[in-house]
């Protein structure tokens, strides 16, 4: 796939009426910003046509900037020194693209690092905030290159802007309007109330991590080595294999109160997984292996935090297993251990997280998110990233929603992304990052149910 770029612009915000807002405002990150990964994530869409021109998507993305405005900014420190998106209306960055040849040619798409042709570079120091590539193909089809930062919205709120996107493409109204309050929603109780661990979960010291060699220079060796023999593997799980497997979960073997339950669609596959990759790792007795979950908060605490919040609302679960003990027993044990793990984390772990990064002891005794990006491997641990309730596959240009959705190329072992299946008949796609030496157990496993 030979990418040739024939532009890159920067795209500000066009408001209506031609009154633009103070460029000299910022917006300070809360707790939750704070703590999330400090960089890009990048998607890549596949649109068949007929597709607006170019012109017509850089102007929606003008309108839809100036009602999300802070993805026109740019991250920095506030009046007060901390750190804040700075409402500058700098602009987005937007790169066109064309490819001589039919898009068919190249479906689907394999997750490689051809993908990183298809949206603009992530690595490196990237001023832009959200980053577009407009790639046209032979045949009139489009494929949209999409890259936020993290530390501006998480993945429900960069869905939602990706819908705005399409509506002001088609000059639609945009709404329901996003809910910008990040900086004065999640204020700590007085009295503050730590009722849980927040060291060890969200955040760490890193001077006792290095201590444990866990970091340095020499894990940096091995992760630049490993990071050639990291492969990203799809699994597609068909509809009636996600039935199969979730009635094997809530099969015999549990308790009545959980047999009455039953667990849910991501619990059931996301321990299959865990058990799979675990096996084909080669774990065995007395070793830990851990999951890292996100877990959205904006419907666990009381009352509810709008759907429509603009920002970050995630923390993370860790249930943890014996890897000899998980491999041997059935799915449903492991189910069982990501349900309640997810369950632990509801309102009173939301707010005493929010007590306890707004304590000062984050900054006072030298703390780092544990949400680390330059982290490559993560064996024997695994990352889960469900993007099964957000509505990615809702952005419409005009010609009709995404034919094909995915994310781009991250070659970090033990990471996990959940879509649903692009077919749209209840099935669910997998991306699963391993080693290469572990990758092929894994094929011939991942599809026996157990």
């Amino acid at each position: 796939m030979k990418v040739k770029i024939t532009s890159s612009r920067v795209v500000k915000p066009k408001y209506g009426g031609g009154v633009a807002p103070s460029t000299g405002e910022s917006v300070p990150l809360n707790v939750f910003d704070r703590v999330t990964y400090d960089v890009h994530i990048a998607v890549i869409y596949a649109f068949r046509p007929p597709n607006p021109p170019n012109a017509a998507l850089e102007q929606g993305l003008a309108r839809a900037l100036a009602v999300y405005r802070e993805w026109a900014g740019r991250l920095g420190d506030g009046p007060d020194g901390r750190p804040a998106v700075l409402l500058s209306d700098a602009g987005a960055r937007l790169v066109e693209a064309t490819v001589d040849a039919p898009l068919a040619r190249s479906m689907p798409f394999k997750p490689s690092p051809e993908l990183l042709r298809l949206h603009p570079s992530i690595d490196g120091p990237v001023e832009e905030l959200v980053q577009v590539q407009l790639t046209r193909f032979a045949c009139g089809s489009l494929v949209v290159g999409f890259t936020a930062h993290h530390h501006v919205a998480d993945g429900q709120a960069t869905g939602s802007f990706l819908v705005a996107w399409g509506l002001a493409t088609r000059r639609l109204p945009v709404g329901p309007p996003p809910v910008c309050d990040r900086a004065t929603r999640f204020q700590p109780r007085d009295p503050p109330l730590v009722e849980f661990p927040h060291r060890g979960t969200e955040y760490y010291l890193p001077a006792k991590r290095r201590a444990a060699g866990e970091d340095g220079d020499e894990d940096e060796e091995i992760g630049g080595a490993a990071h050639d023999k990291i492969k990203v593997h799809k699994v597609l799980f068909a509809k009636e294999f996600v039935a199969r497997l979730k009635a094997r979960a809530s099969s015999s073997g549990l308790p009545p109160t959980a047999q009455r339950r039953g667990y849910s669609t991501f619990e059931s596959v996301v321990g299959h997984l865990w058990r799979a990759v675990t096996a084909a790792r080669g774990l065995g007795a007395g070793e830990a292996t851990r999951l890292r979950i996100s877990v959205n908060g904006r419907a666990r605490m009381r009352p509810p935090v709008p759907r429509e919040f603009f920002g970050n609302m995630v923390l993370w679960a860790f249930p943890r297993a014996d890897a000899g003990d998980l491999v041997s027993r059935p799915v449903q044990h492991a189910a069982d251990l990501i349900h309640r793990a997810v369950s632990r984390v509801d309102d009173a772990y939301f707010r005493s997280f929010i007590d306890f990064a707004s304590s000062g002891a984050v900054e006072a005794e030298g703390l780092a998110p544990t949400a680390d990006e330059s982290q490559v491997v993560l064996c024997p641990d695994l990352e889960v990233d469900s993007w099964l309730g957000i509505n990615f596959y809702d952005l419409d240009f005009g010609g009709g929603c995404p034919f094909y959705f995915m994310p781009s190329y991250l070659p970090m072992e033990g990471t996990m992304f959940l879509l649903p299946s692009f077919l749209g008949d209840g099935g669910i796609e997998a991306y699963v990052s391993l080693f290469e030496g572990h990758l092929e157990e894994f094929k011939r496993i991942c599809y026996n149910i157990a």
